[in-house]
């Protein structure tokens, strides 16, 4: 055989030899995934393709964005935000361009976010004008971090689009979660060009939307946002107070907390000369806050375990799994609360009954219990008169642990019925898609703009049970659906277990973290 030839069949050898492995993992998923049927099982297939930096892939993956179950459409996505080669992310943004149902436009547009590509800027302006609202959305969350778009060989890179200008037009959307999300996504990029919308949003009928243009004119700081920010906290009541508190303390680092008299006093003796402090200067400024944070609390509110919030819609959601019966290990932490007794459900649902007692009258609340099961006390949020604020007072001093250890003896002795361990399991996920309305597999997706905007969240212990366990899963699950919703999850521990988790919850959800003590 001629050298050459042998030359050719080498190299021929050689890439069956390197290729097939990307092609035959793609092969054998076409062929298998459809017959699958347990959720655990078809997301462990979507992950096989991890690292997989081909074409076929994303041909392969693509479809699986249509799947009725989140959790595989999930995985799809986070195989799809993973690539490092070009040549993968390129056939992303053409079926982006081709392809027009949502399902699949929204979860590339995920991918995309997720995995921070660059070079997107173009195809994702493309998607502005989708008729339906959550491409939309997703469009304009992806263009917060993308790079603008570069001229191409024959064009006057003068006249190539801007991204900020493009945007302006969608916080007048129609729909509240692209308005929100473009005042966002233009205070992500920093852009002189939110304020003017900002302004003009804080008068939305939507309080998500108020509550972003707060934030986008916290984060772009100028001064034309004092004066309109202070003659909106005179108006506003409830949970939005604190975020003008907060934003106005982002421009200006005078840190006065709630209290309206103070910043107007503030602002009718500088109004006319201010200017907005450098960022060194407002480091500087916070240095101090803390020394007179207590003269600045608010004058009325609610505070839950040492959690102070001037909300008027509010959510107690209470973990009463069977490790609630144990009781504390630090009891002198709660030797001067008059608890019943040091067990932990006896310390909480005492203190959730002194709070409900002390609502003011214009506050809307509801309580959770959740163990495997939920129970709420009400069906939604109700007024704190003082017919609701006994009945909710004497709802949670009958709260109970379900399950717990004092039941083993019970099932020792097979007396299973009685026992009911498996009643006392901790459904965390469950709980906090009841809190914030997140619809159950197969429903309405889009009814987003709940009642409640700040929930107390206290629980024992790690998940064991519900759709999601793993911590990362529900806070990635939480947080897909909060950024709709918008609603601050304050959280309390309590007990002897690893609480990385609930500070995170507490953190990605503009809530306060305590931890109670073991």
């Amino acid at each position: 055989m001629p050298m050459k030839s042998v030359l050719a069949l080498f190299a021929l050898l050689s890439a069956l030899l390197v290729a097939p492995p990307d092609d035959d993992i793609v092969r054998e998923f076409k062929k298998y995934f459809r017959k699958y049927k347990e959720t655990s099982v078809r997301v462990e297939a979507v992950r096989a393709l991890e690292g997989n930096e081909t074409k076929g892939v994303v041909g392969a993956l693509v479809p699986v964005l249509k799947d009725d179950d989140a959790e595989v459409v999930g995985a799809a996505i986070q195989v799809l935000s993973g690539f490092k080669e070009p040549a993968p992310v390129a056939a992303l943004l053409e079926i982006l361009e081709k392809d027009k149902s949502s399902e699949v436009r929204t979860g590339i547009l995920r991918a995309i976010t997720l995995g921070n590509y660059k070079g997107t800027a173009r195809a994702l302006l493309a998607c502005l004008p989708d008729r339906e609202w959550q491409v939309r959305r997703r469009a304009v969350l992806a263009l917060a971090q993308a790079d603008e778009p570069v001229a191409l060989e024959d064009e006057d890179p003068e006249e190539v689009p801007r991204i900020g200008p493009l945007l302006l037009p969608l916080t007048s959307d129609p729909e509240v979660a692209v308005r929100a999300a473009a005042l966002e996504s233009l205070a992500a990029r920093d852009s002189e060009l939110v304020i003017d919308p900002a302004l003009a949003s804080l008068e939305d009928d939507s309080w998500q939307v108020r509550s972003a243009a707060i934030a986008a004119l916290g984060k772009v700081r100028r001064t034309r946002s004092v004066g309109p920010l202070l003659e909106r906290m005179a108006i506003e009541e409830g949970r939005l107070v604190e975020d003008l508190a907060r934003a106005l303390d982002d421009l200006t680092g005078k840190g006065f907390g709630q209290r309206l008299d103070l910043w107007q006093r503030f602002w009718d003796s500088y109004a006319e000369t201010y200017e907005i402090p450098s960022d060194a200067e407002l480091a500087a400024l916070r240095e101090r806050q803390a020394e007179r944070q207590a003269e600045y609390t608010p004058p009325t509110g609610t505070s839950y375990h040492g959690i102070d919030t001037p909300s008027r819609s509010i959510l107690f959601v209470i973990d009463i799994s069977g490790s609630m019966e144990n009781e504390v290990i630090e009891k002198e932490r709660f030797e001067e609360g008059d608890y019943p007794s040091y067990a932990r459900m006896d310390i909480v649902k005492t203190e959730l009954a002194r709070t409900v007692e002390g609502l003011e009258s214009y506050v809307k609340f509801n309580i959770l219990s959740f163990a495997t099961e939920l129970k709420s006390w009400k069906k939604t949020l109700v007024t704190a008169n003082v017919l609701n604020k006994s009945s909710a007072a004497d709802w949670a001093n009958r709260l109970e642990p379900l399950g717990g250890h004092s039941k083993e003896g019970l099932a020792a002795a097979g007396l299973t019925g009685s026992a009911d361990l498996s009643s006392g399991k901790t459904n965390t996920y469950g709980a906090l898609a009841w809190a914030l309305g997140i619809p159950e597999e197969g429903a309405r997706r889009d009814d987003y703009e709940v009642d409640v905007d700040t929930i107390f969240f206290l629980s024992d212990g790690r998940p064991t049970h519900g759709r999601y366990v793993d911590a990362n899963d529900i806070l990635n699950a939480v947080e897909e659906a909060n950024s709709l919703r918008r609603v601050v999850i304050h959280c309390i521990a309590i007990g002897d277990f690893q609480k990385s988790f609930m500070e995170r919850l507490a953190e990605q959800n503009g809530g306060v973290f305590v931890d109670l003590g073991k």
